[in-house]
């Protein structure tokens, strides 16, 4: 009878606690978009990355006489 003196209040003070931190979080933004980040890396998104620009017809002429110097 005497444990429940201590672990009452010690349980109240628990329960509490993880509502302070709950709302804190919740006001400082952690639980604002859960859906968007997800859902983002599945979309393809290419924009962003340059495709490589074809080799010049100059270019590609220099390595064909350099392949055809290079000894086998």
């Amino acid at each position: 009878m005497e444990a429940l003196y201590l672990l009452i209040p010690l349980s109240i003070a628990v329960v509490f606690g993880a509502i302070w931190i709950f709302f804190r979080m919740s006001d400082s933004g952690q639980f604002d978009d859960m859906l968007g980040p997800a859902l983002r890396i599945l979309q393809d998104d290419d924009s962003g990355v340059a495709a490589a620009p074809a080799p010049s017809a100059a270019a590609q002429q220099d390595s064909d006489v350099a392949a055809q110097r290079k000894p086998h």
